[in-house]
């Protein structure tokens, strides 16, 4: 998962390819309304942190309509929030003002690195844990 600092979006919106097309949608819109054909990147927002209907949004995006590109988290993005965007489609996540980037990077590491990933399925990889260890036995 991309982390951006809030200090950053300026210099990474004006960096981005122009053509690249974009959606934005509010955390009351229904995304299987959407048309997603040509569509890039899509940025859901979190009005305030204890607003979850971004992560719905994302999961219906990944799982259920199959879109394979950006999902962004925009607005009131914690740090404390970034495992479970990452496990709900997130693929970069605009942090709010005062989350520390390096903090944000260290929680995203730690389950990778102690276990080998989390034992359910979620909106990226959704086959639990057993059958992915027995997918690679298999392949070995």
């Amino acid at each position: 998962m991309k982390l951006i600092a809030d200090n950053q979006t300026i210099k990474s919106a004006e960096s981005q390819n122009v053509d690249a097309k974009t959606i934005t949608l509010t955390n009351d819109a229904d995304p299987r309304t959407l048309d997603l054909s040509g569509v890039e990147a899509v940025a859901l927002h979190f009005p305030k942190f204890t607003d979850g209907r971004a992560f719905s949004q994302a999961f219906l995006l990944r799982r259920r309509l199959g879109f394979a590109g950006t999902i962004r988290a925009t607005g009131e993005v914690l740090v404390d929030q970034l495992l479970q965007m990452q496990r709900a489609g997130f693929t970069e996540a605009v942090l709010s003002p005062g989350q520390d980037l390096a903090v944000g990077q260290r929680l995203l590491g730690h389950y990778a690195e102690r276990s080998g990933g989390f034992y359910q399925g979620d909106a990226v990889s959704t086959a639990p844990l057993f059958q992915r260890n027995a997918a690679g036995r298999e392949g070995a």
